[in-house]
C-alpha cells in the first residue's frame, strides 16, 4: 500500500506490522530497502518500479535480516544487493529461510518466486562508506542491537534516514541482539543527525515522517526506554501501553527486553 511520497522518495507500508518498504530514484539508480511482505504487496512495489526505472541499475538495501526482510528477495533477482558484512556471514541464514516458509505454510501463501536470502554485492565493512549514485550519496553505518547485522544509511542531499528497526512510531525498542550493542546505536543515531540534515525518517515498521523535531523525539525516546530498562523502572510498562495502540502484541518483547539488560549485567 502506497504510504509516503514525497519527490523522489516513494514507500509502502505492509497490512502486517506496519512493515516499509522504500524506493528512492536518482539520476543512475534506483533504491529500494527490504521487499515484503505479502506477494501481492510485492507485486506493487515491484510494478512500480518497473514503471520508472527505466535503464538505471536496481539497488536493494537490506537493513537487516530478519526474515520479514528478506522474505521479497527472490523476486528481485537482477537488483544489486547492499548490506552488512554481518548479515553476509550470518550463520542463521537457514533458520530464517525456514521461518519464511513456515510463514507461508501457516498462511497458506503462494508465491511467483522462490523466496532466497539475499547475496551481498556490495558489503558495508565500516561506518563512513559511501556509495555515489548520479545525484545523491549514500553513508553508511552499523546499527547492532536489534539484530548484530543492523544498517543505517542516510541519503543525501534528500537528508533521508533509513533506520531499519529502530526509532518506530508503533514500536518502542525491541533488543534481539545486545542490549549494550543497542545503547551505542541509539547513541550514534544521535550523532549522525548533527553531520547530516536529516530531514525524513523511514523506520522499517511505522509510519514515514518528514518533521525534524519528530526524528529528535523517536531517537530520544529509544535512548530513554533504555536508560529506564536499567534501571528497572517499575512504572515503564504502564506508560508503553498507554503509548502504543499495540502493545499487547508487543508485551512479550518488552519481557525479553528486560531480559537482555540483566544478561548485560551479568557480564
Amino acid at each position: 500500500m502506497l504510504h509516503f511520497q514525497k519527490n523522489n522518495v516513494t514507500v509502502f507500508q505492509s497490512s502486517l506490522y506496519k512493515t516499509t518498504s522504500a524506493v528512492i530514484r536518482s539520476e543512475e539508480a534506483v533504491i529500494m530497502t527490504d521487499p515484503t511482505w505479502l506477494p501481492h504487496e510485492i507485486e506493487e512495489i515491484k510494478q512500480y518500479i518497473n514503471k520508472h526505472r527505466g535503464n538505471r541499475q536496481l539497488y536493494i538495501i537490506y537493513t537487516h535480516s530478519d526474515f520479514d526482510h528478506i522474505i521479497g528477495a527472490g523476486a528481485f533477482p537482477e537488483a544489486t544487493v547492499i548490506a552488512t558484512e554481518e548479515f553476509q556471514m550470518n550463520t542463521r541464514k537457514k533458520k530464517i529461510l525456514k521461518e519464511v516458509r513456515d510463514f507461508d505454510q501457516e498462511y497458506y501463501i503462494e508465491r511467483e518466486y522462490v523466496p532466497e536470502y539475499p547475496t551481498v554485492d556490495r558489503v558495508i565493512r565500516k561506518d563512513g562508506d559511501k556509495l555515489v549514485l548520479g545525484d545523491i550519496t549514500l553513508t553508511f553505518y552499523k546499527a547492532p542491537g536489534h539484530t548484530d547485522d543492523g544498517l543505517f544509511t542516510v541519503i543525501e542531499p534528500l537528508g533521508l534516514f533509513l533506520s531499519g528497526d529502530y526509532f518506530s512510531d508503533v514500536e518502542f525498542p525491541f533488543i534481539t541482539s545486545s542490549y549494550q550493542d543497542y545503547v551505542k546505536t541509539a547513541d550514534k543515531a544521535r550523532w549522525l543527525t548533527g553531520p547530516h540534515d536529516i530531514k525524513v525518517h523511514v523506520p522499517g515498521h511505522g509510519n514515514v515522517t518528514d518533521n525534524k523535531k519528530k526524528i529528535h523525539d523517536r531517537i530520544d525516546f529509544s535512548v530513554e526506554y533504555l536508560k529506564r530498562l536499567k534501571e528497572e523502572d517499575n512504572t515503564l510498562e504502564e506508560e508503553l501501553k498507554n503509548m502504543f495502540e499495540f502493545f499487547g502484541g508487543m508485551k512479550s518483547s518488552h519481557k525479553e527486553n528486560m531480559i537482555r539488560v540483566q544478561e548485560n549485567q551479568s557480564y
